[in-house]
């Protein structure tokens, strides 16, 4: 099921998400939702804030393959990258962030499994700017010439 994206000013986009605890259908199904929603959206990542679940639970669909991230966490970063990035949760603006080059994150499947990925470029960027919604950070807090633009 497609679900609503939610906008900047949401309360639940500023909110510190709670860990993943239940790996049940629950859970498979917010993650064929978000996935879904995240297809028809065209985006490159979704964080479940986004579709108004605070728990920490991201997909990043880019190049290298669809992730599904659960309970992630940045273990190890390297290098700089700065360029454009916009959001699903704020539409009609774009701005230039700052990210690292090279990341490392740990994770969970949707089963509880644990795994690691390492990322660069584009796909660290992505990575990083779906971990930070996790935190209620979006990237408008982190973008210098936030300008708009037509979606």
């Amino acid at each position: 099921m497609i679900r609503e994206i939610v906008q900047v000013g949401d309360p639940v986009l500023r909110e510190k998400c709670k860990p993943v605890t239940r790996f049940d259908d629950e859970l498979a199904k917010l993650l064929d939702d978000m996935k879904e929603t995240l297809r028809h959206a065209e985006g490159a990542g979704l964080a479940a804030p986004q579709v108004g679940v605070p728990v920490r639970a991201v997909q990043v669909d880019v190049e290298e393959g669809f992730f599904e991230l659960v309970n992630p966490v940045l273990v190890s970063q390297k290098g700089e990258q700065t360029g454009a990035e916009g959001c699903l949760s704020v539409r009609g603006k774009a701005g230039t962030v700052t990210r690292p080059e090279k990341v490392k994150v740990v994770f969970s499947d949707r089963n509880g499994n644990r795994y690691s990925l390492t990322a660069r470029g584009f796909f660290a960027r992505a990575v990083c700017h779906e971990l930070d919604h996790l935190d209620g950070i979006l990237y408008t807090d982190k973008a210098q010439n936030v300008h708009d633009v037509e979606d």
